[in-house]
């Protein structure tokens, strides 16, 4: 069974991507998770986890995992960082790393990117015929 190493480089690759540059300031307070609504209803997915791999050098194991295509870019986690490492943006990097590097094909992340999109509406139309159901 072949290990694989670490990368300990990977937290400065990532911080050089467009929107990643905060990820270094995380100190792994938990809030992202603690207000993330996908973390609600799978109790598997840890945006803390993922931003943990980041800083550790997991860069195989997170560049291949299913959690950074369940992120639904809310960006609640950005709104209620103390550090302001905007996890929602970092993942967003690393999905386009994830293309680039022939991981996942453009097609897939273009499909995920419509459905976070699509989310966004659906909730907020909900919202407003709530609203409009109870007369507000």
């Amino acid at each position: 069974m072949s290990e694989k190493l670490l990368n300990t480089g990977f937290k400065r690759e990532v911080a050089k991507l467009p929107g990643a540059q905060r990820v270094m300031s995380c100190y792994l307070c938990g809030t992202c998770t603690a207000g993330c609504p996908v973390a609600e209803v799978d109790a598997g997915f840890n945006p803390r986890g993922i931003i943990q791999k980041v800083l550790l050098g997991f860069e195989d194991e997170l560049l291949h995992s299913a959690d950074l295509w369940k992120c639904v870019q809310c960006h609640n986690c950005v709104a209620h960082c103390p550090q302001d490492a905007r996890l929602a943006d970092v993942i967003r990097a690393l999905r386009g790393l994830a293309v680039s590097r022939g991981i996942v094909t453009e097609e897939f992340a273009a499909r995920v990117q419509n459905i976070d999109a699509q989310y966004q509406l659906e909730r907020l139309d909900s919202i407003n015929r709530a609203m409009e159901q109870y007369g507000r």
